[in-house]
């Protein structure tokens, strides 16, 4: 892959365990001159996340293998849960001083970004535009809003859709199909690979840990409790149905642990176990403890839903709502996972068993492991980095 023609700016909220890997893999696998601005230091310095309801940072590293700087944010309250959360007034004077012949920028929402692309769009640099923003079960745009964003998307000569829900996306606010180019969500294959001996151990002696035999069939949800993510309709599905010979276990922490719980424990099921956040070196081993990881997701909340790719890398199918952002691409229902429709109050249950009958025995596991591991092979950073040299090509012509 080339990309010596051009120097790419990166311009990024923070380091992620998801995009860092792709740039470490951007940087040894081609010639792509880059450097990421780093807007905020989450993730690589110790932070309390609402949400998780806890302090951490992530346990892989963020930030070797390729160039980056963190530009100083002044904001009084840093973070990406507000407009004014991401402010680096020197931002604009540092990518003039590295010389870019592009900037890539992931999402618009803040203070920095508008200036950024105003900032671009005065020095005549090519703006490419990457999110993952989805229409699905939101209808159609507001009069305002379409206003709005297509005067912002005509700013950009280039955006890199990561799945079909978010070209569809762009092309309900003006974005022709010429200047969208398909660069795919893709997680670090290498971390979640089913076959490490690690992983292998770490997850049996989980199961150990918690009394699950290794005939029980394991359900699993990790992520973050929050009502959006929808674990209490999961455990209310796993209380009806009550299923022999199988367990749910949840990882993570949220406002809904303790509601969860006290459900669990109201309902006498000893076969619901919670463990807690776990870091991302750890999660490949509880990927391995499921035969099925659910994502019920409701409404425009999860915009993809990585997780989906995580387990999926390691072979255990997804049964996840149609509102999920990466449905439409990963999870074909009945062949590659299922799809609840969150339309449909009793889908989750209906689906849930249905997906507990599907992994009953070791050549209805071994099939769907097939379809899963074929699907999620198409997903991978050779493939979003196809996406981003062709777009960073057209945006030249």
């Amino acid at each position: 892959m080339s990309g010596r023609e051009t120097r790419l700016a990166i311009v990024l909220s923070h380091p992620t365990q998801y995009y860092s890997p792709w740039f470490r893999w951007l940087r040894a696998e081609t010639d792509l001159a880059f450097r990421v601005f780093y807007l905020w230091q989450f993730g690589v310095q110790s932070h309390r996340d609402p949400q998780f309801q806890t302090t951490f940072k992530w346990d892989v590293d963020l930030l070797a293998g390729y160039e980056h700087e963190f530009v100083p944010n002044t904001a009084a309250d840093p973070g990406t849960h507000h407009f004014r959360g991401l402010r680096n007034p020197t931002l604009c004077g540092r990518l003039a001083t590295w010389s870019p012949d592009a900037v890539l920028l992931f999402g618009y929402k803040w203070e920095t970004h508008l200036r950024v692309i105003a900032w671009a769009r005065r020095r005549r640099l090519r703006l490419l535009f990457r999110g993952d923003s989805h229409l699905l079960g939101r209808g159609r745009p507001s009069p305002l809003a379409r206003v709005l964003l297509r005067s912002l998307y005509r700013r950009f000569d280039a955006f890199l859709a990561v799945g079909a829900a978010n070209r569809d996306y762009f092309r309900a606010f003006g974005v022709s199909d010429s200047k969208i180019f398909f660069a795919p969500h893709a997680v670090n294959h290498t971390l979640f690979d089913p076959d490490r001996a690690d992983h292998q151990s770490a997850a049996r002696e989980q199961r150990v840990a918690l009394g699950i035999s290794n005939d029980t069939r394991v359900i699993l949800f990790a992520g973050k409790l929050v009502p959006a993510k929808q674990p209490r309709g999961l455990l209310e599905a796993f209380i009806t149905l009550r299923p022999q010979n199988a367990a749910l276990v949840f990882v993570g922490d949220g406002s809904e642990k303790a509601c969860l719980q006290s459900m669990a424990a109201a309902a006498k099921c000893d076969n619901v176990h919670f463990l807690p956040f776990t870091n991302q070196s750890e999660m490949p081993a509880r990927y391995l403890l499921a035969d099925i990881f659910v994502l019920p997701s409701r409404g425009h909340y999860e915009t993809w839903g990585l997780a989906v790719n995580e387990a999926m890398h390691m072979g255990v199918p997804p049964l996840v709502s149609n509102l999920v952002g990466c449905q439409q691409d990963l999870v074909t229902d009945g062949e590659t996972g299922w799809v609840c429709r969150v339309d449909q109050p009793e889908a989750l249950g209906r689906k849930l068993a249905e997906s507990l009958v599907d992994v009953s025995t070791v050549d209805k596991r071994k099939r769907l492991r097939k379809a899963v591991t074929e699907r999620i092979a198409r997903y991978t950073y050779a493939r979003t980095t196809e996406g981003l040299l062709a777009a960073l090509q057209a945006s030249a012509a």
